[in-house]
């Protein structure tokens, strides 16, 4: 499992030739990805490759390389490039994410700042953006202007979730950290597909809008997994963000409710629950709560916005996958 091969190159989008498409144009990211990040001093290689080598989706650059199937030149040489840089970037967040949560373990390896120290992890994060800006300065300046905004976001989001919400309206805080976090780099890579492929600025914008709004889906959906799912079939322990006291959407919804249900969990949850007791308490809690069923119309409207935007697009087998995708994830709630 070095290179992350085995699930990234297979996916069934529903379409025998769109899967051969996308599966050819992610080896070729697979490849760009790996003789970008292995060059300079081997004490930095080794450090860099680290994480990229473990794999994980690659679901970014397979957003990208779908968003090029609306222009003229889909999968093309830029297309491969831009994907290649949005990926760099995911997972240089990564390590910079790890410091900061202090995670020990990320994709199933350790993570570089529990396998060296965080100076290493937030330097191995730096050279992955040097070696994005490299891909870039073969592009054009206006992937570079794009890329800073996108960073920036980036950037603001982590910020905004390390400070906390403050005086703002928690749940308000919460969406606008994974619009800024995590959405904001999907949308990244839905329009730089679409650009690069010579698609319209009215379709790379709706791309990069379906981008947007596919992030939102996922991260919601996997913030009411956490909490909702069944153990045995989703093979998570439920809870694990409230017992690192990450009040996810379906928490912060509860916790605004009126009523008994409201009370006890602003009782229970002031801070990192410690006990298993505690957490099953909360759970059950949660359940009772209209949490979840507030979480799904967010998801609902998400999926609306995704749809929406498909009408501005040619229908074609892409379009397909990419409905495919948003309620494949909102089906993993059950």
């Amino acid at each position: 499992m070095t290179h992350g091969h085995s699930h990234a190159t297979h996916v069934d989008l529903g379409d025998p030739q769109l899967n051969e498409r996308i599966g050819a144009g992610m080896e070729a990211v697979e490849e760009k990805l790996r003789s970008e990040t292995d060059r300079g001093q081997d004490f930095l290689k080794d450090k860099v490759s680290h994480l990229s080598k473990a794999g994980g989706k690659r679901f970014r650059p397979m957003m990208a390389l779908l968003a090029s199937e609306y222009g003229t030149k889909p999968g093309c040489e830029e297309v491969i490039k831009s994907a290649t840089v949005v990926e760099m970037v995911h997972v240089a967040t990564l390590y910079h994410d790890d410091v900061m949560d202090e995670a020990d373990r990320r994709r199933g390896v350790e993570s570089a700042n529990s396998r060296w120290n965080n100076s290493v992890a937030i330097l191995a994060g730096d050279a992955l953006l040097a070696h994005a800006s490299r891909l870039m300065s073969q592009l054009d300046t206006h992937t570079v202007g794009h890329f800073a905004d996108t960073f920036e976001e980036l950037v603001t989001g982590q910020m905004r979730e390390t400070i906390g919400a403050g005086e703002a309206n928690p749940v308000d805080h919460y969406m606008a950290v994974i619009q800024e976090k995590t959405a904001v780099l999907i949308a990244s890579a839905g329009y730089l597909g679409a650009y690069h492929s010579g698609a319209s600025a009215e379709y790379a914008a709706a791309l990069s809008r379906i981008g947007g709004a596919i992030g939102m889906i996922f991260q919601i959906v996997d913030d009411v997994i956490d909490i909702f799912s069944d153990p045995e079939e989703s093979g998570k322990t439920p809870g694990t963000d409230l017992r690192e006291g990450v009040f996810t959407l379906p928490v912060l919804y509860a916790l605004e409710e009126d009523g008994e249900v409201g009370d006890q969990l602003r009782e229970l949850l002031t801070g990192p629950l410690e006990t298993d007791a505690e957490v099953e308490r909360a759970i059950e809690l949660l359940r009772q709560s209209g949490g979840r069923q507030r979480a799904l119309e967010d998801i609902n409207a998400y999926l609306r916005t995704v749809e929406e935007q498909l009408s501005v697009l040619p229908e074609n087998s892409a379009s397909q996958a990419l409905r495919q995708l948003a309620d494949y994830t909102v089906r993993r709630v059950g």
